[in-house]
């Protein structure tokens, strides 16, 4: 969203510049300085965001320093007078984009205060003689919180319903593609290797041909589920349709990635799924650190997830070529 957000944001800065240059000889000149300043402070997060370890932290500085600029440029135009009481809510439009309910709710809480601040703190009496002045901003800025999240909330369950599987609550496809680009940057921004592992049900047809279609489905749900289950909360799941999966592991080389498609393996085999013994076969491949081709990649692990078949099923195979510059060890690991 950060990403969606910056090429709007430096317009909006651009409008504002222009309406200060506008305004210039009647409000002063200096009020450039406080944009720039502002400016400059996104140019920084912006530049931290890839690397940084909670890019939240940094948004939400930037966020903050913007508001009590504004805030700050309010009290030294003439505070509940001041043309510019508005423009503390132009940062609370973005909020929703980025932060969930709660966090939106203390920035709204923030902003209100900060109104209160540079209007009674300035001008007490303007305000008490023109309540007016206050209340019509206090619920500009409820408003337009109120909106921008019933706005964000609607986009958000919108992209869901694109990019998750109907049956099973996987990922799908369409999230894949949409992340691919984003793994191969992180791999190379923090030189880590990315790990792929691809799991195909177990004569999956027969379930479905002699247990009906319905049952299938069940088993699908119950797989999904407890691969979730045993995953780790940054490792990403995808139906990739049918009865194949896949797992993402990001900064996992191929000998991590064979342990978690072990630990998926036993979830899936060591109870039985609605009445019927189910197992799984996985394919495992890693890309060198700093350089992740994704269709390289899955092609190596689709080939070791074929061998996996080859040689009996409900075992994890990982590509020769990964498993000899991660572990030195012969393949198949049988499970």
């Amino acid at each position: 969203m950060e990403e969606r957000l910056r090429p709007f944001r430096k317009g909006s800065f651009a409008v504002l510049a222009v309406a200060l240059l506008i305004c210039g000889p009647w409000i002063g000149w200096w009020t450039l300085m406080p944009l720039t300043v502002a400016m400059v402070g996104f140019a920084i997060v912006d530049r931290q965001l890839a690397t940084a370890p909670q890019p939240e932290m940094a948004i939400a500085a930037a966020w903050l320093l913007s508001e009590l600029i504004i805030a700050c440029g309010i009290a030294l135009t003439g505070g509940p007078r001041s043309p510019a009481v508005a423009w503390l809510v132009i940062p609370l439009v973005t909020l929703p984009a980025r932060f969930n309910t709660r966090a939106v709710a203390v920035g709204v809480s923030l902003v209100s205060g900060l109104l209160l601040l540079v209007t009674f703190g300035v001008d007490t009496p303007y305000i008490l003689d023109r309540p007016d002045s206050i209340v019509m901003p206090v619920a500009l800025v409820s408003a337009v919180a109120l909106l921008s999240s019933a706005l964000m909330k609607s986009d958000l369950e919108h992209r869901s319903s694109s990019v998750i599987d109907g049956l099973t609550g996987m990922l799908n496809r369409t999230a894949l593609q949409t992340r691919i680009a984003e793994l191969t940057q992180q791999a190379e921004i923090l030189r880590e290797p990315v790990a792929l592992v691809v799991g195909d049900l177990d004569n999956f047809k027969a379930i479905n041909d002699g247990h009906g279609h319905a049952v299938g489905d069940a088993v699908l749900k119950d797989v999904a589920y407890r691969m979730r289950k045993a995953l780790r909360a940054y490792d990403l799941a995808y139906r990739l349709g049918g009865e194949e999966f896949l797992i993402v592991l990001p900064g996992a080389d191929s000998a991590q990635a064979v342990a978690v498609a072990e630990t998926l393996r036993a979830a899936i085999a060591d109870e039985p799924i609605a009445g019927l013994p189910v197992t799984i076969s996985f394919g495992v491949s890693a890309s060198p650190p700093g350089e992740f081709e994704y269709d390289e990649v899955f092609a190596q692990a689709d080939l070791a997830l074929y061998r996996s078949k080859q040689d009996g099923r409900n075992r994890v195979c990982v590509d020769d070529g990964a498993a000899r510059a991660a572990a030195g060890t012969e393949v198949p690991l049988a499970a």
